[in-house]
């Protein structure tokens, strides 16, 4: 199967089939309400400082695509937004473009907005020892390769072992990755990024160990790539239907993996964020900013304006969050602002003895 298609099938599969986790685990996140909100709603302050850079809002937009025409036209839809509203933004798996020149543009058109803060994206299997197609892993070289691509930031190094092993082409091997990833802190900026199953404890402290410079927890509540591949790939045998859909909600609640990655870097959460009111719920419970990717996707598929409506929404429900929770700021949301309950709740209970 040829990149532009695969990619092609994702952007399709993610906006057509349902592909989300069976429990949307941030129903059961709730937010203490101040009767009394401690400023006025004009003067709660968005703006948040993170990896060095001043974003407007502690939002964004989470990496999707890249590497074919049509990842192009939401890239560059999705930058222009990132522009205008002065929010973070990550790039697809930027593999594409490094084995294959003619994918690039779908990438760099990033480069043609002023954003304040832009990530890059390579797969944590380029970087173990012993890959079975006896390519030689990725090197320094080609993370700055990466960065250049797009005038990157930082890079994330995304961890989806989940959806390697429904993927009949899958690459599942993992000797080697912490090495080598530490081998890239002293020249990069590192984020170890989760793509639907979450972070726990021990892995962060591996990550931390290794030298990255912040952790995306990508935690299950959102899309499951589990379930993307189970639609995406016929391989004859039914391997990936069933694995696929066997492991359908395999993952770390992204609430809870919130909680369990805070082991002192900065962290972004992703993993079924909905609105603003999921962003302040993230930060209430340890997170630095909040990212999204299938809600924007769906709405950059309706064209510029509709996207750019949807992200005054999603600012505007974040500064009314903060603002009924009593918070002058991201930053001010300390003690006890948040109830868990549920499914998640008991997971919480049941992890914390």
């Amino acid at each position: 199967m040829t990149i532009d298609r695969r990619k092609n099938d994702h952007i399709e599969i993610c906006l057509k089939e349902r592909t989300r986790v069976s429990h949307d685990h941030w129903d059961d996140v709730h937010l203490l309400h101040q009767a009394v909100p401690s400023c006025d709603l004009d003067d709660v302050d968005l703006t948040t400082n993170f990896l060095g850079k001043k974003l407007s809002a502690p939002l964004m937009i989470s990496a999707m695509t890249g590497g074919s025409d049509k990842a192009m036209e939401y890239n560059s839809l999705l930058a222009r937004a990132a522009e205008e509203f002065g929010i973070g933004f990550g790039i697809g798996s930027q593999r594409a473009g490094l084995e294959d020149p003619s994918k690039i543009g779908s990438y760099s058109v990033v480069r043609e907005f002023d954003i304040p803060l832009v990530l890059g994206n390579l797969g944590a299997p380029q970087f173990t020892s012993g890959r079975r197609d006896k390519v030689q892993g990725y090197s320094l070289k080609d993370v700055k390769r990466a960065l250049d691509m797009i005038d990157g930031d930082a890079v994330c190094i995304h961890l989806n072992y989940l959806q390697e092993v429904v993927q009949p082409e899958g690459e599942t091997n993992v000797s080697g990755l912490l090495e080598n990833i530490n081998e890239l802190t002293d020249e990069v900026k590192i984020v170890a990024k989760e793509t639907g199953a979450g972070i726990s404890r021990e892995a962060a402290l591996c990550l931390k160990e290794a030298g990255v410079t912040a952790i995306d927890v990508g935690g299950a509540s959102g899309t499951s790539f589990s379930a993307v591949e189970s639609y995406r790939v016929a391989d004859g045998s039914g391997r990936s239907q069933r694995i696929g859909k066997t492991y359908w909600d395999w993952g770390i609640p992204t609430p809870v993996s919130i909680k369990l990655a805070n082991v002192g870097l900065p962290l972004i959460a992703t993993g079924g964020l909905r609105n603003g009111q999921d962003v302040v719920k993230a930060i209430s419970l340890g997170a630095d900013i909040g990212g999204m990717a299938l809600p924007l996707l769906r709405a950059a598929s309706g064209g510029y304006e509709e996207l750019r409506k949807e992200i005054l929404y999603i600012i505007d429900e974040i500064r009314i969050g903060l603002f009924l929770a009593g918070c002058r700021s991201a930053a001010d949301i300390v003690g006890p602002v948040h109830v868990l309950t549920g499914i998640t709740g008991q997971y919480m209970d049941i992890i914390s003895r």
